[in-house]
């Protein structure tokens, strides 16, 4: 797999700061914005997401398998298959549960980034494609409704379970699915949200004060 670009690093400290004049600060400052927006809230940061969950997803489907046969039972070989899935399965969750984690820690640090690089000034003209707002709207709607989905999971398939005809196993295999796809639309609300209120507290145009001696 490829790895991803790199972050940008921050702006160096006041004391430091060699630009020789105004436009050569906004154009390290678009430079780097664009590329922390891509990173936080591009079409290939969603799609990531989506693919690690997916592989949890199926690593967990693997597990619920593997406890389903093994709450059967099928003596020495339904305990062997069921083990091999167990394990199969744990191969799949383990990875996905990493890499979603990394990817959050990822999303903190740009955030952080494009709060320091979006304070340095104000450039109207290049800010307006980093305001995204279809792109946060895509991240807002797809993540609304997979948690939509993953909670009327979590709570409908333990609610209408019938003793007797549901086993301990399919009920933990929804429950499972339904977690991660909560779990997964949480992340992108948070995200979208987070640029969002970002667009507003940084890219938003400055308030101009009256002078302290104008007449009121």
């Amino acid at each position: 797999m490829a790895r991803r670009s790199p972050l940008p690093p921050p702006p160096p400290p006041v004391g430091t700061r060699t630009w020789p004049d105004r436009d050569a600060l906004l154009r390290d400052r678009a430079v780097a914005l664009s590329g922390l927006v891509r990173a936080h809230i591009g079409p290939g940061r969603l799609g990531a997401l989506w693919l690690w969950a997916a592989c949890g997803a199926l690593g967990w489907a693997v597990f619920g398998v593997a406890l389903l046969v093994l709450e059967e039972g099928h003596g020495a070989l339904g305990t062997v298959t069921g083990a091999g899935l167990a394990v199969l399965g744990v191969c799949c969750l383990v990875p996905s549960a990493v890499f979603v984690a990394l990817g959050v820690v990822r999303d903190r640090r740009a955030r952080r980034l494009l709060d320091a690089w979006g304070e340095l000034d104000r450039d109207r003209p290049a800010d307006l494609p980093l305001r995204s707002p279809a792109g946060s709207a895509v991240w807002l709607l797809l993540s609304y409704g997979l948690c939509a989905v993953g909670l009327f999971v979590c709570v409908g398939v333990p609610a209408k379970a019938v003793p007797g005809e549901d086993t301990y196993g399919e009920v933990a295999l929804w429950m499972g699915l339904g977690f991660i796809a909560w779990l997964t639309g949480l992340i992108g609300l948070v995200t979208a949200f987070g640029h969002r209120r970002w667009v507003r507290r940084t890219l938003a145009p400055p308030v101009r004060r009256a002078p302290a001696d104008a007449p009121r």
